[in-house]
């Protein structure tokens, strides 16, 4: 479960799968971005909550609208915890497969369950590769 870029919204941690960082990065998807949708689910505003923390967030593209642009897959707390774990455009894929689905759920219930402590100490130890700081 490797795990890549961390920064903060306000008060609230939000993370970026290494997958998805590489992704984001393919689509050249800014970070302010991501903040503005962490911010828009803190409002209550996310497209589906597909059960097991996870949750989906369009995204608009930097010269579309949120219906041509991104599909976002991530386990929140809402106002705590975010993590980025999938991300398609919307004209490449409509949706995940449950068994996708199932594996997302598992692996963001995972990574939010933990404590302050032991996710400072699994991201010191590199379990999950986290890289950089806060943007």
């Amino acid at each position: 479960m490797p795990f890549t870029g961390m920064f903060r919204v306000l008060i609230m941690d939000v993370y970026k799968r290494r997958e998805f960082a590489r992704w984001q990065a393919r689509e050249c998807l800014p970070d302010h971005l991501l903040c503005r949708a962490v911010a828009e689910m803190q409002s209550g505003l996310f497209d589906a909550s597909l059960g097991g923390l996870l949750f989906k967030k369009r995204i608009a593209g930097l010269c579309s609208g949120k219906r041509g642009g991104y599909r976002t897959l991530l386990s929140a707390r809402i106002g705590d915890r975010y993590v980025f774990l999938h991300g398609f455009a919307k004209s490449d894929l409509a949706n995940v497969t449950p068994a996708e689905q199932k594996a997302l759920q598992f692996t963001g219930k995972v990574f939010l369950e933990l404590s302050p402590h032991a996710l400072a100490k699994a991201l010191g130890i590199g379990l999950w590769g986290i890289d950089g700081g806060p943007l």
